[in-house]
Order: structure tokens, then sequence, then C-alpha cells
């Protein structure tokens, strides 16, 4: 499933969820296969945060 588009607290965790659920899953997340979960949940909070920002600013 394709990570959701947004800056918000709410997205980016259900980012992150999807992202640790495709390494659980798959024992990979798109190219990268990150050695341990700790580490893989390092690499799901950079991804989701590089999407929020490339999302746009924030909407207030």
């Amino acid at each position: 499933m394709p990570l959701k588009r947004g800056n918000s607290r709410k997205v980016i965790s259900e980012n992150i969820r999807e992202l640790m659920h495709t390494y659980k899953r798959e024992g990979h997340m798109g190219r990268s296969r990150p050695p341990s979960s700790g580490k893989a949940v390092k690499q799901a909070a950079a991804i989701a945060y590089r999407k929020a920002r490339e999302s746009g600013p924030i909407a207030r």
C-alpha cells in the first residue's frame, strides 16, 4: 500500500506503522533490508518524515 500524503502526527505514525508491517512481513522496506528491527524503526521514521516534507507545508 502506498504511503499517505500529509504532515500531521497521525499520518506520519500511520506511515511508520505501514512500513514496519511491510518489514515484518517481507523482511525489507522497498530496496532496503535493515539488519534488525531497531534499525528498521529508525529507517521507517526517516522515510515517513521525508514523505511528510515532500507533501508540502502545514495547512493551518
